[in-house]
């Protein structure tokens, strides 16, 4: 009997000199083909990618978001009725299947399901302004303090540490009430130029110690300019944080402005807000369902987010994720 050699791992060819060839690398190819070892290259892209789908709450909560965000974008092919619809022969009906009204109707005969709806669009555009606008100021203070250090990040960090320490509820209700004037943009913006100062220390924290990286030297070796090493090399190992403080703060916007607007310092009518939805159901606090269904979709938006962030931060960075049994 003669003993077969495993596919793939057959002695190399000997030429007729009498000694070995060298194997070449398309044999090296083929000859892992048919051992069935065949790699694929992945990037970390793709493994977070598949850690992120792994995770049941963060997929949960993001078909859950979609959908919330998804009546909002869509306000006016879902609801039944437009948020300034005025009937007064139904005031105050309770949450009923009839004439569509499944979320009752206001003190002055609106539909409450249309409304919730509408207000969901504006805490959708308010939260994702803030984030973009808020994510895109730290991100760029942060790369310049830690990338260029010395006095330039010892002036940008004390004007954050400045910020940081103001009473952000007592300033958010002064800047509202004065420059808000009950628009939706203008408090958003407000409200950005609050949200940047926890992205930009961590922002500063991650380039402090790139900065030192044996790339980052040869890109400066080859004579890339700064702008091109901060935003060309170092950028992409930043994202992650970004990506996850982001989708936080899209929640935090949404439960600053709702709060603000419940205390009558934020979005204002006749613009529908969650938040203006709540304060407006003080005025009748026996009729639970013009309090109970804004809220409780404030709720569903910020768990759905915080969910998300969840499973970003699991994806995006396994060394933080938690250990399951």
């Amino acid at each position: 009997m003669t003993e077969q050699t495993p596919v793939g791992l057959e002695p190399p060819p000997v030429d007729p000199a009498g000694t070995f060839a060298q194997p070449t690398l398309a044999g090296l190819v083929d000859a892992t083909t048919e051992a069935g070892l065949e790699l694929k290259a992945r990037s970390q892209w793709s493994y977070a990618r598949q850690r992120f789908l792994r995770h049941r709450l963060a997929m949960g909560g993001l078909v859950c978001l979609v959908i919330l965000f998804g009546a909002g974008i869509f306000a006016n092919y879902i609801a039944p009725y437009s948020f300034e619809e005025i009937d007064l022969t139904h005031v105050l009906v309770a949450p009923t299947t009839f004439q569509h009204h499944f979320f009752g109707t206001d003190e002055i005969g609106r539909d409450f399901f249309s409304r919730v709806i509408y207000g969901i669009r504006t805490s959708e555009e308010v939260g994702v302004f803030v984030a973009l606008v808020s994510s895109m100021i730290g991100l760029v203070v942060g790369a310049v303090a830690g990338y260029y250090g010395g006095w330039i990040d010892n002036i940008v960090m004390r004007i954050t540490d400045l910020v940081l320490t103001l009473p952000v509820l007592a300033v958010l209700l002064t800047a509202a009430a004065l420059l808000g004037e009950g628009n939706q943009w203008r408090v958003s913006l407000i409200l950005a130029l609050f949200f940047w100062t926890p992205l930009a220390r961590i922002v500063r924290g991650i380039f402090l110690s790139l900065r030192e990286k044996e790339y980052v030297e040869a890109a400066k070796a080859s004579g890339a300019g700064d702008l091109r090493i901060m935003f060309r090399h170092m950028l992409p190992n930043t994202l992650g944080p970004v990506i996850v403080n982001g989708t936080l703060a899209v929640a935090t916007a949404i439960l600053v402005e709702a709060a603000l607007s419940f205390l009558g310092f934020g979005i204002k009518p006749p613009t529908p807000s969650l938040g203006v939805l709540i304060a407006s159901g003080q005025n009748n606090p026996q009729k639970w369902w013009l309090t109970v269904f804004p809220g409780l979709t404030i709720v569903a938006i910020v768990l759905c987010i915080n969910f998300i962030g969840d499973g970003l931060r699991d994806a995006l960075d396994p060394q933080q994720r938690r250990v399951r049994a």
